[in-house]
């Protein structure tokens, strides 16, 4: 179903990998894995014929399903429920449908007619294409991903960036392809819509790739791990279901390890030979090539001898504020008659700790992008106090530009009085070196904008954080990194997740519940909700 050959990725000069092949036939449920970085986002763009790569060639037959981690929609007037029927030519067809009946009810005879004759020949299309049933189909899938009619009925535009990636997940798995690609499917989702879609993977006829760092639904899902070795620029092929691969996994690098320490103390015996030889004049040249031998034996291991870097990832040191930096008072936002929510009062202390949580659609990030200043409220205020900076993470990213660099994008972000050499030191430990800055960060993965996004907070010396789901994407690895930021960090924060390790981490004082706005202080019962919201 895809087939690549001798595949070479780059990500501007730096190669990624070469030499690759490999292949996604009927049934095989493959997990993409790898730090972040390594290129599995990459890769799928270029599985998906959205990327290109340096050399080597991807054969595709049968259909493809692609969700990337920041899905573009072409029309943002597009009503939600329209947009998944469009996977299968079916929202024109129901539209017309709807016209059609209307133009039946009409007093003029001769519209009646032509209605009639036009409602006749859609239905046949209707019915071709699956008609009810596909419909009802469709509607399984929405109701299993949280999409109630509400948020379906609503133009794209109106919907928070979770919803409209559930509707663009909707629309995938309602499109039946032969083959899907899944970037971090499980973004945005609660817990019963993540449960329900490992059923429906592990149920998947076609190929799968997925890319997730949510193990449950490898575990439950892969016959097959593909493993990008960011190191050595290569892929390695793990023909078994997750568990497996775990135990494998380690028993490769014990493997390796021994193999790396032989090599090293073979290494060092012939050093210390030609050290001993190299001193008498008739062993001197054979001493030099006991070193060169040593030194080539050495040099092999180079690459293996890395780790795998991990972003040093910290908040910056609360510039000085006043007691109450921030305040809202009552904040409202409706989309034409839909109400989102109302009368929201909110007074942030310096160092406060709050979490805001609420079923999808309730109006958690809208929230935040108004007390960021992103987004206006209908009614109420924000009250800037003394000495407020705020450092805003949107879960989207927007807050990049996606046509600048990664150092074009941190230098407009950081103070003036902060140097060049401040801001690359500031990239560098959030592991942006040598010419990934100059990459455009519209090519970065999901886990890459995440910490370019962290790192220009960094540079900003805020007091107080929004933060909106800001462990999505990131690697295990990186992922403990922020947790252990926001252990320490000594400003107030303001933070929306579905992540129970990150809201144990921030220990938050107090929690907002929308839509109402209700407000009470933080008691461990409320960590129930944050999956679930």
């Amino acid at each position: 179903m895809i087939s690549v050959s001798g595949l070479e990725l780059r990500a501007g000069a730096r190669l990624l990998m070469e030499d690759v092949s490999f292949r996604i036939d009927k049934g095989d449920k493959i997990g993409l894995v790898g730090r972040n970085g390594a290129g599995k986002t990459t890769l799928t763009r270029v599985l998906a014929g959205e990327g290109q790569a340096a050399n080597g060639t991807v054969t595709r037959s049968g259909t493809l399903g692609y969700l990337p981690q920041d899905p573009r929609t072409p029309d943002m007037e597009q009503l939600g429920r329209d947009r998944i029927l469009s996977a299968r030519g079916l929202d024109r067809v129901v539209r017309d449908l709807k016209q059609a009946q209307t133009d039946m009810a009409s007093e003029d005879a001769d519209v009646q007619n032509k209605a009639m004759r036009r409602y006749d020949r859609l239905e046949a299309e209707f019915l071709a294409g699956g008609g009810y049933a596909a419909e009802s189909e469709a509607a399984t899938i929405c109701a299993n991903l949280a999409l109630d009619d509400r948020i379906l009925e609503q133009p794209l535009k109106t919907l928070s960036g979770g919803q409209r990636r559930r509707v663009e997940l909707a629309r995938i798995l309602y499109a039946n392809a032969d083959t899907l690609l899944l970037d971090e499917p499980t973004n945005h989702l609660d817990a019963d819509s993540i449960a329900w879609l490992r059923e429906f993977l592990k149920n998947h006829q076609g190929g799968l790739i997925v890319i997730s760092h949510d193990t449950d639904l490898l575990e439950a899902t892969v016959n097959k791990v593909l493993h990008l070795d960011a190191n050595r620029g290569e892929i390695d092929v793990y023909n078994m279901d997750w568990k497996r691969y775990l135990m494998q996994r380690e028993t490769d690098e014990r493997a390796r390890k021994r193999e790396r320490a032989n090599t090293e103390k073979k290494a060092q015996v012939l050093l210390d030979q030609a050290n001993k030889m190299r001193a008498k004049a008739t062993k001197a040249v054979a001493a030099q090539s006991m070193i060169k031998r040593a030194e080539k034996m050495l040099a092999g291991l180079q690459e293996e001898r890395q780790t795998d870097r991990v972003a040093a990832l910290r908040f910056p040191d609360p510039a000085p504020c006043g007691k109450t930096p921030l305040m809202a008072e009552g904040l409202s936002r409706s989309y034409g008659s839909l109400e989102i929510f109302t009368d929201v009062d909110l007074a942030i202390d310096r160092g406060s700790r709050v979490v805001i949580l609420g079923l999808n659609g309730a109006g958690k990030t809208t929230l935040l992008r108004m007390l960021a200043g992103v987004d206006k409220p209908d009614t109420g205020q924000l009250i800037a106090g003394h000495g407020l900076k705020i450092g805003y993470y949107a879960q989207e990213h927007e807050t990049l530009d996606h046509d600048r660099t990664v150092l074009e994008n941190m230098r407009s972000a950081a103070p003036a009085h902060l140097g060049d050499a401040d801001v690359r030191g500031i990239l560098g430990s959030f592991m942006f070196t040598g010419d990934d800055v100059d990459k455009p960060a519209g090519v970065l993965s999901g886990g890459e904008k995440t910490r370019l996004a962290l790192a220009t907070i960094v540079a900003s010396s805020a007091n107080v954080l929004l933060l909106d789901e800001p462990t999505n994407n990131l690697d295990p690895a990186s992922r403990h990194e922020i947790l252990g930021a926001l252990r320490t960090y000594t400003g107030a924060v303001v933070m929306v997740s579905h992540d129970e390790g990150a809201v144990q981490a921030l220990n938050p004082e107090r929690v907002v519940l929308l839509p109402d706005g209700a407000e009470d202080l933080w008691n461990d019962d409320y960590l129930d909700l944050v999956t679930l919201a």
